[in-house]
């Protein structure tokens, strides 16, 4: 009699501690949980940045974001939205020696900024191993559009617009034969960039920059939507449903060669 009540209350105490420790795994779950979704949303506010990887697919797309002023080498002020190239470019080097990371997403809204920067992040993504997406919100003008081009594909959103201009400098500018050599070398680097990653013609660009009759006292050319695909230098006009299962698509088509 005294085995079967011992038996018994020995159930009751593995009952229990199985009922606890089920609540506590819960509880682990949730809070590691919590510190997933605070880590992610301390990502996007610090940087912009964060990693998709929730979809059915079992594939992790990076997200970054290209937004406001590029910032080159000098700090711009604390009240204007600017993208950092100090960032982006060894998050850029850390997403190519990633086994974790799939592909990459690039979504920009900016309007242009610092020339050499603005090359820099280009020629980065241009160069990542990784099947790369971009997707034009809003606007990617003046250096925008050589990181719009740089990926593998590119979307624009039926009202996104780029601007096409030649390079400018603002400031006192001694106007002798070397500025404006030195002006076309910078030129001819973003034309080159643009031209090798699309279809546009370098003809056809230079003439797009030396419009005179859109932009008011100013030259260049403003593309919107479909213009930007109708001229060859972006792909296709999708949003970001588009964007995303390209970008699964290549993922898997790459998962899926031999070579890797």
């Amino acid at each position: 009699m005294g085995n079967r009540e011992n038996s018994k209350h020995n159930g009751k105490d593995k009952e229990g501690k199985s009922n606890r420790s089920t609540k506590e795994e819960k509880r682990d779950e949730q809070e590691k949980q919590r510190e997933k979704e605070e880590h992610k949303d301390g990502r996007i506010e610090a940087t912009g940045q964060i990693t998709l990887d929730e979809n059915d697919r079992h594939n992790k797309i990076h997200l970054i974001t290209i937004i406001g002023e590029i910032e080159g080498h000098d700090n711009l002020s604390s009240s204007s939205k600017t993208t950092k190239y100090e960032h982006i470019l060894p998050q850029l080097a850390a997403i190519e020696d990633s086994k974790e990371i799939d592909g990459v997403l690039i979504l920009l809204n900016t309007m242009g900024g610092d020339v050499e920067a603005g090359l820099a992040i280009a020629e980065m993504i241009s160069s990542l191993s990784k099947p790369t997406v971009s997707l034009v919100l809003g606007g990617s003008h003046s250096i925008g559009v050589p990181i719009a081009v740089s990926t593998d594909y590119s979307y624009i959103v039926p009202t996104g617009t780029m601007v096409i201009h030649p390079v400018r400098l603002t400031g006192m500018v001694i106007g002798v034969q070397q500025t404006f050599d030195y002006f076309r070398q910078i030129q001819n680097r973003i034309t080159g960039f643009v031209c090798e990653h699309c279809r546009i013609s370098k003809s056809r660009i230079e003439e797009l920059m030396m419009e005179t009759g859109v932009l008011t006292k100013d030259v260049g050319t403003i593309l919107v939507g479909q213009e930007a695909v109708d001229e060859g230098i972006l792909c296709e006009v999708g949003g970001i449903k588009n964007a995303v299962s390209r970008l699964h698509d290549m993922i898997d088509k790459r998962k899926a060669s031999p070579e890797n």
